[in-house]
């Protein structure tokens, strides 16, 4: 009996890859040993009970643990290059523009890490809204349910792959 991984892969530019990229290698490298210098370091200055240098400093090898796990899975599933087709049709790597319960939107559909440092608004294809729209094409009008139970109609403006 074999289980198959049928979780969506993230796509990414090739700039975002090779941010994420020398992410992880700092956090698994220079970024560890820091943390755990800096551990040892207020481990030394007695009582960890009532260290606040100490505690702070595991929870932030707790962070870095964290970050190193979720860039390790995101990169190992990553399918990366070129944006999807311009063909109107939604999926990741797209930057939509839709009307949504009346309100004229942009936002990506996929992954918060290709947009970066941008104030661009992200929806993952794992959430309501992405997972409705994904695979209609511009001109589409439909709707989804939200968390709320509610159904927010949903018209598909364009839709245009993301060029960072």
């Amino acid at each position: 009996m074999s289980i198959s991984n049928s979780a969506p892969v993230a796509w990414l530019t090739q700039e975002a890859f090779n941010r994420l990229t020398a992410e992880l290698e700092h956090l698994s490298g220079p970024g560890r040993a820091e943390i755990v210098k800096r551990i040892e370091q207020a481990r030394s200055e007695g009582d960890l009970k009532e260290n606040g240098g100490y505690h702070a400093a595991k929870d932030e090898q707790g962070k870095i643990e964290a970050r190193i796990r979720q860039l390790t899975e995101l990169l190992r599933d990553a399918h990366v290059g070129e944006a999807p087709a311009d063909d109107g049709v939604v999926e990741p790597g797209m930057l939509v523009v839709a009307r949504i319960a009346g309100d004229e939107t942009t936002f990506l559909l996929g992954s918060r890490e290709v947009a970066g440092d941008t104030d661009l608004d992200v929806f993952s294809e794992k959430s309501p809204l992405g997972a409705a729209i994904h695979g209609h094409k511009a001109g589409d009008s439909l709707s989804y349910t939200a968390p709320n139970g509610r159904q927010i109609p949903v018209d598909i403006i364009s839709a245009k792959p993301y060029a960072g």
